[in-house]
């Protein structure tokens, strides 16, 4: 047994070129809290609202990647994303009963450490004395963290400065896991070659990371190949043979990922294969966690990692992500976009509370080879809701999906994006309905098709019709059975665009100038009133019956076919442009905007195909269920995937039949 302590997680700090996340890492900032009094009209009390009454600028305390000095007479706090230990994660589904926090410094000062429980409420663990270079060690048990808390420790410096040269939370002795080498990276990339490299590069720094790496797989499904990259040489210089680049056909991110499974499973060095997108950045600390987190869990499990906005860089997309079976619908569970400059980690009391998810996006997702060999590959939807169905999957088997605090990525965040009413629209729509019925515990599958056809209503009332097109095609593919999902990962999406061509709102028009000629679209006569949301069954009742009388009835004016009524905002309560011949509406970006006109035969048809392919979809139900939950092991399992992507097996590759 090696005398050299497993280290959990590393104290680390960004470079000087990532300023903007140094809240994740570092909280130097004095706060206070101010009490509000109890809402008695609704008998409740809100929280309490934090205000930073001082914030000094961190960086020049940080001297290197595990190193800072704290100035004489002054305090920073480990209390942050990135450098708090989350101790309820790793008492609830590791093996280890405790950890070992090892902080060596140099000055004269204190360290403090402390916990939290599962509401926030911090207590002091210890405080340790130093004077001069010293190496102080903290032994710390798990018994009070069973529904959540954390640990962390501050750093007081007193008659000079204070140095932190090292500090790492490390498992108690005698903990054993074997992580050199057991780990595959699995990358997916299409057309992204400058993020992919940037990718590839930060990997390639942290020895201790690479350590653990037995393969990087990246997957290149486009026509913008990496190895063409400027820079991609020298990045394969120094990975060497732990990278291995596969170029195949596009069939989106569930037949990248795939790939990536077939080969790891294809081997015998890793035990997990980690799925990371390819246009995000990363810590490479936070991977190498995420990886030994699961090296240690009890039972094999799914770990995952959070995602920060890569352009707001502290803002936290969700903690904790999960299904509303009734609806099957996915979505945070955990206040959204939450801004940890703004509330770091100890004013944040609902962070400290473990929450365990539904699943975890795969974004950056560790999974056991083991269970891809049990369960199988992704399923083939191309993209959207893989992950979900993946982790739904794994649950039914007695496996859980753990998403680690500390381990993380930064990627284009959905603030600018509605894949809702573009060409993903047909996959958000399809794939919704497969996974229902592959794991809804609801007859008819609860409230899903009433759903979709409120859906349904709301794009054609907003005169959104392609997106309405594309989900009446998404009910007849899963009509259609489970046969389909394999054919159609290559042969959907250009149809799906070609479609588009016959739809005037999917021409996207930059130049929105030409429309200042016509007075209705100004700010005087074209701004729309945002009037009152309809509240209760019978207020929308009595507000949608005179709207699909007009839709239906009213003839379309001709002027609606050269200028707008009104500019939409993206993001305006749609039922307030509900009742509009023509409408421009900006697009969520904001680089331009999409011309909808009102189209009162297509209102009518795709109104009675919706209602009819819900009706039916509801009424074929237990059947469709039966025949997709048959076909699940046929369709994710390798031997598919192998025909669909033209892979070989090894037995066939080592006689020369690799195709």
């Amino acid at each position: 047994m090696s005398d050299v302590p497993l280290i959990l997680s590393k104290v680390v700090f960004p470079g000087a070129e990532e300023p903007d996340t140094m809240p994740l890492y570092l909280d130097v900032d004095e706060w206070t809290e101010l009490a509000i009094e109890s809402d008695r009209s609704e008998g409740k009390t809100p929280p309490p609202t934090p205000l930073r009454i001082s914030h000094r600028n961190a960086a020049p305390m940080v001297t290197g990647r595990r190193s800072l000095t704290v100035p004489r007479g002054e305090r920073v706090s480990l209390a942050t994303y990135y450098n708090a230990f989350p101790a309820s994660y790793w008492r609830r589904w590791s093996v280890l009963d405790g950890v070992v926090l090892e902080v060596d410094t140099d000055g004269v000062g204190d360290i403090v450490v402390y916990r939290s429980n599962a509401r926030g409420i911090v207590q002091t663990v210890a405080t340790r004395h130093v004077d001069g270079p010293s190496s102080a060690r903290f032994d710390l048990s798990f018994d009070n963290f069973l529904d959540g808390g954390w640990y962390w420790f501050d750093l007081v410096a007193r008659s000079g400065e204070l140095h932190l040269t090292r500090a790492a939370w490390t498992a108690p002795e005698g903990s054993t896991a074997r992580t050199a080498g057991s780990l595959s990276i699995s990358v997916t990339t299409l057309n992204r070659t400058a993020y992919c490299l940037a990718l590839l590069r930060s990997l390639s720094t942290d020895e201790d990371l690479l350590d653990g790496v037995h393969e990087i797989t990246v997957v290149d499904q486009g026509t913008q190949l990496l190895r063409d990259e400027p820079g991609f040489d020298e990045v394969q210089q120094v990975l060497g043979t732990r990278l291995r680049v596969i170029e195949q056909k596009n069939v989106g991110g569930s037949g990248g990922f795939s790939r990536g499974m077939l080969e790891a499973i294809d081997q015998d060095g890793p035990e997990h294969v980690m799925l990371l997108d390819d246009d995000v950045v990363v810590d490479p600390e936070g991977i190498r966690r995420a990886h030994v987190f699961a090296t240690l869990c009890r039972k094999p499990t799914i770990v995952g990692g959070h995602m920060f906005d890569m352009y707001d860089k502290t803002k936290l997309h969700a903690f904790a992500e999960g299904i509303d079976r009734w609806n099957f619908l996915w979505g945070p569970i955990t206040p959204g976009r939450h801004n940890l400059t703004s509330m770091n980690l100890r004013q944040t009391r609902w962070m400290h509370r473990r929450f365990d998810v539904d699943y975890n996006g795969w974004w950056m997702s560790v999974i056991p080879v083991s269970l891809i060999r049990q369960i199988g590959l992704s399923l083939p939807v191309f993209i959207k809701w893989d992950d979900a169905e993946y982790s739904l999957r794994a649950k039914a088997h007695g496996v859980s999906t753990v998403t680690l605090p500390g381990a993380s990525v930064w990627h284009v965040s959905w603030v600018d994006k509605d894949d809702s009413r573009d060409w993903q629209a047909f996959y958000h729509a399809r794939n919704r309905l497969v996974v229902a019925l592959l794991h809804s515990p609801f007859p008819g599958g609860g409230r899903l098709t009433t759903s979709n056809m409120a859906s349904d209503m709301r794009h054609l009332l907003t005169l959104d019709y392609f997106t309405v097109h594309l989900r009446l095609a998404a009910y007849e593919s899963v009509l259609a059975g489970p046969g389909r999902l394999h054919g159609e990962l290559e042969t959907r999406l250009p149809r799906i665009k070609e479609s588009g061509k016959e739809f005037r709102e999917t021409r996207l028009i930059r130049a929105i100038e030409e429309f200042e000629a016509f007075p209705s679209t100004d700010s005087s006569s074209g701004a729309l009133s945002y009037g009152a949301r309809p509240e209760g069954r019978n207020g929308w009742a009595k507000w949608l019956l005179p709207v699909l009388r007009w839709h239906w009835f009213s003839k379309v004016p001709d002027s609606a076919q050269h200028h707008p009524d009104a500019h939409v905002p993206h993001g305006s309560p749609w039922w307030t442009f509900a009742m509009r011949n023509s409408l421009i509406i900006s697009n969520a970006e904001g680089s331009g905007v999409t011309w909808h006109v009102r189209d009162r035969a297509k209102f009518r048809s795709m109104l009675v195909s919706s209602i009819r392919h819900n009706r039916r979809m509801r009424r074929e139900w237990a059947s469709l269920s039966e025949q997709y939950r048959s076909a699940l092991g046929d369709i994710t399992g390798p031997e598919q995937w192998r025909r669909t992507l033209g892979v070989a097996t090894p037995a066939e590759r080592a006689d020369g039949r690799d195709r």
